[in-house]
């Protein structure tokens, strides 16, 4: 006689995931959270705002997950899924206030979706926000043993008169850049053809250039920066526009911030590009405007500011420990010149 386990679905090892990760879901708890995760949908009740708009993002780790299963080391990645989502919700000004996940997994092991779902409650916190729900599916016919997917939700909220369209940005305005953690969890397929495929590195190895190994500098976390544009809006800086710099670059998003017509461009010397990224360019004889248009070269977050605060912000924020460097212009030449 057959059943759901025997045919791959193991619905018992589900439910001990699920207690597995109670703990760590009720630790990222914020207020609007109504109820516990169990029920059909996450509950939140949304408070403390006059006029809201809100505002939504969702994306996933991508194939830098296939590092975390060359490392068995899962527990950082739920943090790479979070700072995806959030990072672009705060572009538009708003504040995440709650998340959702979604694993799909060849092979259901608790042990395993809770490290996975640790990750994402750290970066949960890291974004201020809630982890109010997720669904984790068992899929043995799409994904083989070992193999699995995350992706996440993230919703937030801003008063309509808040909202950073960009429609502001004039030519001459500054563009700030924040820096990143490292490669975050763009080209992971560009970098382990060029690393693993035609170099045949191992995650184990210790690459000098890099002063660890090439694991860990790949598994590192994205940056997430919902606290640190919280603090710059509370020291009364204007944003008149924002750039994740996740897929695409350079080259693709910071346009997305700039109105029809206007370009920027980009300062290369104005900050040193980490290591990591001249030793794929390196290894891979990749061109400048291919690395700019798939990397985020260092930094993960643009802000287009007035040109006469640039350097009080960059002054504040350096006193507050965190850096930031004037890495371009806005100009009247479409496109991004770097």
């Amino acid at each position: 006689m057959a059943d759901y386990k025997e045919a791959g679905v193991n619905i018992d090892e589900g439910n001990r995931a699920v207690e597995l990760i109670k703990d760590y879901v009720r630790s990222t708890s914020v207020e609007g959270v109504i109820g516990e995760i169990g029920g059909f949908g996450g509950l939140f009740a949304l408070k403390g705002y006059k006029n809201p708009v809100m505002v939504s993002g969702t994306d996933g780790v991508g194939t830098k997950l296939k590092i975390a299963q060359m490392l068995d080391k899962h527990d950082t990645v739920g943090i790479d899924c979070v700072a995806m989502c959030a990072n672009d919700v705060v572009c538009q000004g708003a504040q995440p206030l709650f998340f959702l996940d979604y694993i799909g997994i060849g092979r259901l092991k608790a042990e395993l979706v809770a490290e996975i779902v640790k990750g994402v409650a750290e970066g949960c916190r890291q974004a201020e926000c809630a982890l109010i729900g997720g669904e984790t599916a068992e899929l043995p016919g799409i994904y083989s043993e070992g193999d699995y997917d995350l992706v996440g939700f993230c919703v937030g909220a801003v008063e309509r008169d808040n909202i950073i369209d960009g429609a502001n940005i004039k030519i001459g305005d500054a563009l700030i850049g924040l820096p990143s953690s490292g490669l975050h969890s763009n080209g992971y397929t560009l970098v382990r053809h060029v690393l693993f495929n035609l170099n045949r590195y191992s995650v184990y190895d210790y690459i000098p250039e890099l002063g660890t190994t090439l694991g860990e500098e790949l598994i590192r976390p994205t940056r997430i920066y919902v606290k640190i544009l919280k603090m710059i809006r509370s020291m009364n800086y204007e944003i008149k526009g924002m750039a994740h710099i996740t897929g695409g670059g350079f080259i693709d998003n910071i346009p997305r911030m700039i109105p029809e017509g206007l370009g920027v461009k980009i300062f290369k010397s104005s900050y040193a590009v980490p290591p990591v990224f001249e030793f794929v360019k390196k290894l891979g004889d990749i061109p400048y405007e291919e690395m700019y248009r798939t990397f985020n070269m260092g930094i993960g977050m643009v802000l287009a500011v007035a040109p006469d605060k640039a350097d009080d912000l960059i002054k504040a924020l350096k006193s507050k420990g965190e850096d930031a460097y004037m890495i371009g212009v806005v100009t009247d030449r479409k496109g991004v010149e770097i």
